[in-house]
């Protein structure tokens, strides 16, 4: 399962992604770049043929080498945000890619987006905590993977 870090240039995307993969299981897909396609119900990233395994660090250029994975299963979208704009109890959202093929989603082609401010110290951490719950492996009883209210509930 995969996470996509969505943001600007100088959002801190690839620093984020620098720290994740300084953790154990993490791995690059692709790095500003991604093509995205939806196959059975589920949303697919791969990297575009010349640019895998290449990462833009900021300071030391274009790095190539890194140990990648072909394609994986986005899991969940993170918007790589200014600290004041990470709301403290989110409520839930999806993404799903914009353009002309964004009306034909298929169910299930849209994905669990939070927004974390990525040069916190804790967010590699915050990714792996909302991967978790994007897949049901943690409960969450308010904020971002909350469930529905109960329909009739006060």
């Amino acid at each position: 399962m995969g996470v996509l870090l969505l943001g600007p240039p100088g959002a801190g995307k690839s620093d984020l992604l620098l720290r994740l993969l300084d953790r154990e299981g993490w791995k690059l897909v692709a790095d500003d770049q991604v093509l995205l396609r939806h196959h059975d119900g589920a949303l697919l990233a791969q990297a575009p043929p010349a640019l895998k395994g290449m990462l833009e660090v900021r300071g030391l250029g274009v790095l190539e080498g890194f140990e990648t994975l072909d394609q994986v299963t986005v899991a969940l979208a993170v918007a790589c945000v200014p600290r004041p704009r990470v709301p403290r109890l989110p409520l839930p959202q999806l993404w799903r890619p914009a353009g002309p093929s964004a009306a034909a989603v298929p169910p299930g082609g849209a994905v669990p987006l939070v927004a974390l401010h990525p040069f916190d110290a804790s967010a590699p951490r915050k990714v792996e905590l909302g991967l978790l719950a994007a897949r049901g492996l943690l409960s969450c009883h308010a904020g971002a993977f909350a469930p529905p209210p109960s329909p009739g509930a006060a």
